[in-house]
């Protein structure tokens, strides 16, 4: 693995996005955070899929068992999360065209009613990092929409988040909808949210209840 790329690693793990982060060092103010090793790396004709590879992915994957092992808290996964956000953005048209394996495609949505959209978009910038397909829908999208957007995509994944108990029963909406479409047992559910827990998953017929981002990811890597 080149410098340049176990810098981004590092950086990233660090929650650094770009030169005015302090990370974990103060000393380290000044110095290129993960936004502008990137764009070096590209002018140095690093494929950005060996970035993505190399770095984001990985880098991410230790920023998970930190978070479960409750050395890093919220802000810090929330911090490295952004990481990969910018970094995939600046790959983007780099990343057009180039024959990267997908893990799947993976739907991602906040169910009707609910606004919320931190956790959501926290497990679609993880899962966008280790190499899933992500379309996102939005959020307070209704059943029908979601289910509409399932036969158009045609993705393996979907995964619904609720951060209200008024709202988390939309989940079960979506895949009693899914039923009657004849489509559910096309598609792997994954569900998350602060009222919602293993019990209501069973309860409602999902496939994966993911307490957060990276327990959902775990539970995924047994699938994908």
């Amino acid at each position: 693995m080149s410098d340049l790329i176990e810098e981004i690693k590092k950086n990233l793990i660090a929650g650094r996005v770009d030169s005015e982060d302090e990370g974990f060092d103060e000393d380290m103010t000044g110095q290129p955070g993960v936004t502008e090793l990137v764009k070096q790396a590209l002018e140095e004709k690093i494929p950005a899929s060996d970035i993505l590879a190399q770095a984001l992915t990985p880098g991410m994957e230790k920023v998970g068992r930190l978070f479960e092992d409750g050395e890093y808290l919220l802000p810090d996964m929330l911090a490295s999360a952004e990481c990969v956000a910018e970094a995939t953005e600046i790959m983007e048209p780099h990343l057009a065209g180039v024959d990267i394996q997908s893990r799947g495609k993976f739907i991602v949505a906040t169910v009707e009613g609910d606004l919320h959209d931190i956790g959501k978009n926290i497990v679609a910038t993880i899962l966008q990092g280790s190499g899933f397909e992500v379309q996102d829908i939005g959020t307070s999208v209704k059943a029908s929409q979601i289910v509409q957007a399932v036969k158009e995509s045609k993705p393996r994944f979907l995964g619904l988040s609720a951060l209200l108990t008024s709202t988390m029963t939309h989940m079960g909406e979506v895949i009693d909808l899914l039923k009657n479409e004849g489509i559910r047992d096309q598609i792997i559910i994954c569900i998350g949210g602060a009222p919602v827990s293993e019990e209501f998953a069973k309860k409602i017929g999902a496939d994966i209840y993911g307490e957060d981002a990276f327990d959902a990811m775990n539970k995924l890597e047994k699938l994908a």
